[in-house]
């Protein structure tokens, strides 16, 4: 408990040190903020309010990413943490557990594979939606999930030896929800996307 509680005011303390209340201008996070706070806690609460033979909980926090930027995605990943707790019996140790593991971990490496994608191969369509949303959120779910197995933080009511498969099931959902809704954000609201730029994206080179 003590590393996630101080993994989790490492990540917050820079977070507000990047003042990321300067993406909240003109109110365009507004509306992906009350989405994400309405629905990831449930998502995260799930395991603690039905019990499934097979209990997948979905993160959110890469499309969190995406919508708001890493400075902002933090504390409101926290809110939702704060959340799930109160909807469902878990403890505020395991809530803990959740917001570090399913919200702080793969939104940071999120963000690494943001600057990765955009460093390496460059600001193209497909590969923001392909690349960053879909395959990276794959990647980002699985690794934070193999991060947390190996910390001694297993999935809830499944077995050792089954979680890697659990994680790898669990990153591929989470990466088809996020690949669609940044398709649909892209052609319809493209202003709710703090990472997307028409300027870099749809400019011909």
């Amino acid at each position: 408990m003590i590393t996630n509680f101080t993994m989790l005011t490492l990540a917050l303390t820079i977070a507000v040190l990047m003042r990321p209340w300067r993406l909240m201008a003109g109110a365009t996070r507004l509306t992906p903020i009350l989405a994400a706070l309405t629905l990831i806690p449930w998502l995260w609460a799930m395991p603690s309010l039905h019990k499934m033979p097979l209990q997948l909980q979905g993160s959110g926090a890469c499309l969190l990413v995406l919508m708001l930027g890493w400075p902002l995605a933090v504390p409101v990943l926290c809110v939702v943490g704060v959340i799930a707790a109160l909807i469902s019996p878990m403890p505020w140790e395991t809530a803990l557990d959740l917001t570090v593991w399913l919200g702080v971990v793969p939104a940071t490496l999120a963000l690494g594979m943001g600057l990765a994608v955009r460093r390496w191969i460059g600001p193209h369509l497909f590969v923001y939606i392909l690349g960053r949303a879909f395959l990276g959120t794959a990647v980002c779910g699985f690794v934070a999930g193999v991060l947390a197995q190996f910390s001694g933080h297993s999935m809830p009511g499944i077995d050792n030896s089954l979680s890697l498969v659990a994680h790898w099931l669990a990153a591929w959902g989470d990466a088809f929800l996020t690949g669609l809704f940044t398709a649909i954000m892209v052609a319809f609201k493209p202003e709710w996307l703090a990472t997307w730029s028409d300027r870099l994206y749809l400019t011909k080179p």
